[in-house]
C-alpha cells in the first residue's frame, strides 16, 4: 500500500510506526521526520500537519482497496458486492490497526479531514457499482459514512482473525441502511409527486376558468 520509494510514502510509513509505538497526540511532526529518515524540510515539503498525514493515508487506502476489489460477478445484489469492498477495506487495513487504534483514540478528528472521509465513502460506493450523484446519492454517501464509522470501531477491537464480530455488524448495518434508504426514496418520491399536484394546481388557477373552444370547422377545405 505504501510505497517507500517516495518521501510521502516513507512519511506515512513513518507516522504510522510512531502511532503504534505510543500515543498519536504525542506524536510531532520532527518524530515523524526521523522515523521516515527524512528531514523536517523534506517533510514539509510534502505534507503540512499530522492531519494532512492522515488525509494522505486515506488517500492512499482508497487506492489499494480499489486495486484488490474483487470483480462484480453477474446477479450480485449491490449490498452484498458493498459488503466485499468494505471487508476489503479491513483487510488492507488490517497490518496496521495498532496504529489507527491510537490514532483514533487521540480524540475527536480533524474538521479537514470530512472531505477525505466522505472521498472514501464514495469510492466504496463506486467500487460496489452504487451511484452517489443527486440526492439519493448524498443520502447514500451519509448513510455509509455512518456504516462504517461505526463498523470502524467494532474492528478496532476484533481481535478474531475471521473477523466475525466485524461483518456480523457490517452485515446489520449495511441492511439497516438499505431499508432506511429505500424508505427515503419512497418519501422523496411521494414528495415530488405532492409537490408537482400542488405545481399544477397553482398553475390552473393563475390561468382562471378555460375557455369554450370554437366548434369544429365543417369546412371541407380545412386542413
Amino acid at each position: 500500500m505504501l510505497d517507500q520509494t517516495t518521501p510521502k510514502g516513507r512519511i506515512l510509513a513513518g507516522a504510522l510506526t510512531c502511532a503504534s509505538a505510543r500515543s498519536w497526540a504525542d506524536v510531532t511532526l520532527l518524530d515523524i521526520a526521523e522515523a521516515a529518515g527524512l528531514s523536517l524540510a523534506d517533510l514539509r515539503a510534502e505534507v503540512s500537519s499530522k492531519t494532512d498525514i492522515v488525509a494522505e493515508l486515506l488517500r492512499a487506502v482508497d487506492g489499494e482497496v480499489l486495486r484488490r476489489a474483487p470483480k462484480r460477478t453477474e446477479g450480485q445484489e449491490p449490498r452484498d458486492r458493498l459488503f466485499d469492498i468494505v471487508m476489503t477495506r479491513f483487510d488492507v487495513l488490517g497490518p496496521h490497526r495498532a496504529a489507527l487504534r491510537s490514532i483514533y483514540r487521540s480524540g475527536p478528528a480533524d474538521f479537514a479531514l470530512a472531505g477525505p472521509y466522505l472521498s472514501s465513502q464514495h469510492w466504496m460506493l463506486q467500487a460496489a457499482g452504487i451511484g452517489t450523484e443527486g440526492p439519493t446519492g448524498a443520502l447514500r454517501l451519509a448513510g455509509l459514512g455512518l456504516t462504517y464509522a461505526s463498523v470502524f470501531r467494532v474492528w478496532l477491537e476484533d481481535d478474531d482473525p475471521g473477523l466475525a464480530r466485524t461483518m456480523a455488524a457490517l452485515d446489520r448495518r449495511l441492511r439497516r441502511g438499505e431499508r432506511a434508504i429505500g424508505g427515503l426514496e419512497q418519501l422523496g418520491s411521494a414528495m415530488w409527486r405532492f409537490g408537482e399536484a400542488l405545481r399544477e394546481a397553482a398553475r390552473t388557477a393563475r390561468s382562471g376558468p378555460a375557455r369554450p373552444q370554437a366548434p369544429p370547422s365543417t369546412d371541407i377545405g380545412a386542413v
